[in-house]
């Protein structure tokens, strides 16, 4: 009796990218894999590692140099097998407007549909049913192009669903969900799983893997590690070798571990793990809860008074991004920017900068008065560095080299401008002499981020203003770029945050802007605006991990300072007060 086969196999596949030089490494190497039908594997690994090279093999984006990938049997050489291949596995890019081809939202979701021919009754349902799905019903009029990121993702997953596949490719599907998105997102695919729908997930949220049933690791284009969740992320050693690193809750728990025995590493959730620490004794839970420390008070270097925005103004398609919002930004401090996907963070940052002017309110930025009209872009853009939520957007140039130096070029002798390149390279991680003629269009997402940032760094403006910073990056690219920050910071920048990654704002943020459908709901520190658990979830946001393990602990009587908002904070915290119970 033989086995069904796989619904994907990849046999000793190797592939260069068209362009690059022969003596170039390849993208994949002598790579293989099976995937059964049903599964749900998470694809990690570092920047660069292959994990999107391998995504477009799988429905014959792109074909091996070398090897063989069959989909339902089907070789992924031969053109015919394409459009089945492709109605078999659909992908959700990392980059949505890759593919939003149409001027409304229904009528994006029903490209596909109905370019395989279906009766429009059947598309009709079909696009109904997913933009419900990914909650873009209400949205189904609007061009996608005026969409945030978080949305134009929703988009291009529901012209995927429409289609009905076997298996869903999602690539960095969550990287610009707020955190209430990431959840219905990864809700959805284990809905579709359980449906027998095969998922495939790229992802640089170790957490999200946890939630799959398999993983598989790729570096330098090859499987470094394939099995459970809880086998791979049981050595943090190897992990880092790897550029990665525990969830944010595993790496919690064993940190715990150390003076609290019987924590599970393995726990899912917060209340999971809080439930397993002992309560405290009867002193403990008498002990006065201590409040965060104030931070100093900061010279005004952005203020934003009664700014709104509406976009299209004056036509049937008018949107609001923005009403009477109001904001202050502190000289040499960091400023954190969240709220939920289509709140206007994205819209009020273009206004730091002139990119968008005041319709009405006011902005001062560092003294200027961006409402005068003789305040110009160009005066503005060495002042304040904006680096967007998609580092494609602001690309001028074919090489890396020269994109990072497109900038400065004006300003610096060559001499002079090489070594600024080769600095702002280094604040980023990218190798001068790997990087400096790789085409732009050849990176990976993270990659891309990288050169982004090392562009505007490039200019060393006074105010860096940073669109999701670290969306698409992975782990330890993530907690490179967060340690340059601090650095940024501690030498007298000032840097203005907006991110759906709460732990980042946790550890790098003095003070922090909630907006809510247009408008700033609340600011302050950084500790107060993650205290209010159930208002963050009413906002579609929620606090990071550290903060909803300490909510839980509080409510079981430990006295944790409510300063204790990150992983490190919450250990040393709870090792104090250990050691305390013990004696």
């Amino acid at each position: 009796m033989t086995s069904n086969p796989p619904l994907i196999e990849i046999d000793q596949v190797t592939f260069f990218h068209s362009g690059r030089e022969v003596a170039a490494e390849p993208a994949l190497r002598g790579l293989s894999l099976r995937i059964e039908a049903g599964e749900f594997l998470a694809l990690i690994g570092a920047n660069g590692s292959g994990k999107t090279t391998l995504a477009r093999h799988l429905n014959a984006l792109l074909v091996p140099t070398r090897g063989n990938v069959r989909v339902l049997g089907m070789d992924t050489r031969e053109r015919r097998n394409w459009p089945e291949i492709r109605t078999a596995v659909g992908m959700v890019f990392q980059s949505p407007e890759d593919q939003l081809v149409s001027t409304t939202v229904e009528d994006d979701t029903a490209f596909a549909a109905e370019n395989a021919g279906l009766p429009p009754d059947e598309i009709r349902r079909r696009v109904d049913e997913a933009l419900r799905a990914v909650e873009m019903w209400e949205e189904r009029k609007r061009p996608p192009h005026q969409l945030s990121a978080g949305q134009m993702q929703r988009v291009a997953l529901a012209g995927v669903l429409a289609m009905r596949p076997r298996c869903i490719v999602f690539d960095e599907t969550t990287a610009m969900l707020d955190p209430a998105g990431r959840r219905n997102v990864m809700e959805m695919m284990q809905r579709l799983n359980r449906a027998g729908m095969t998922i495939i997930y790229i992802t640089h949220y170790m957490q999200e893997a946890l939630l799959a049933r398999r993983v598989v690791v790729l570096s330098r284009g090859q499987v470094a590690l394939d099995g459970l969740p809880r086998e791979i992320f049981s050595d943090p050693r190897r992990l880092a070798g790897l550029g990665l690193e525990l969830p944010p809750l595993t790496a919690l728990a064993e940190g715990l571990q150390e003076f609290l025995p019987g924590v599970p590493v393995g726990a899912l959730t917060p209340e999971e793990l809080a439930e397993a620490i002992p309560a405290p004794g009867e002193a403990q839970r008498a002990r006065h809860l201590p409040e965060a420390p104030p931070h100093p008070a900061r010279e005004a270097v952005i203020e934003v008074g009664n700014l709104a925005h509406i976009y299209m103004k004056d036509t049937p398609l008018a949107h609001t991004a923005l009403e009477d919002v109001t904001l202050t930004a502190g000289r040499g401090a960091v400023h954190g920017l969240i709220g939920a996907t289509g709140s206007g963070k994205s819209t009020l940052l273009q206004h730091f900068n002139g990119l968008l002017r005041p319709q009405s309110g006011s902005v001062r930025v560092a003294g200027r008065l961006l409402n005068d009209p003789n305040v110009t872009v160009r005066q503005m853009v060495q002042v304040v560095g904006l680096v967007f939520q998609n580092p494609e957007a602001q690309f001028v140039e074919q090489y890396i080299g020269d994109e990072i130096a497109y900038g400065p070029r004006p300003l610096l002798e060559k001499p002079a401008l090489r070594e600024r390149v080769q600095w702002a390279m280094r604040l980023v991680g990218l190798d001068f002499e790997q990087y400096k003629d790789r085409l732009t269009y050849s990176l990976s997402g993270g990659e891309r981020r990288k050169v982004a940032l090392a562009s505007v760094l490039a200019l060393q403006p006074q105010i860096l203003v940073l669109d999701e910073p670290t969306a698409g990056l992975d782990p330890l690219s993530r907690r490179e770029v967060l340690r340059h920050l601090q650095e940024f910071q501690r030498g007298g920048m000032t840097l203005v945050l907006s991110s759906h990654q709460m732990g980042d704002l946790a550890r790098l943020t003095e003070r922090v802007t909630v907006l809510h459908e247009g408008r700033d709901v609340r600011t302050g520190t950084a500790a107060e605006i993650f205290s209010e658990g159930q208002q963050l979830h009413d906002w579609g946001l929620e606090a990071p991990i550290a903060v909803q393990v300490a909510d839980r602990l509080r409510a079981r009587g430990w006295p944790v300072p409510r300063g204790a908002i990150t992983t490190e904070g919450l250990v040393t915290a709870m090792a104090g007060l250990a050691a305390k119970e013990a004696a």
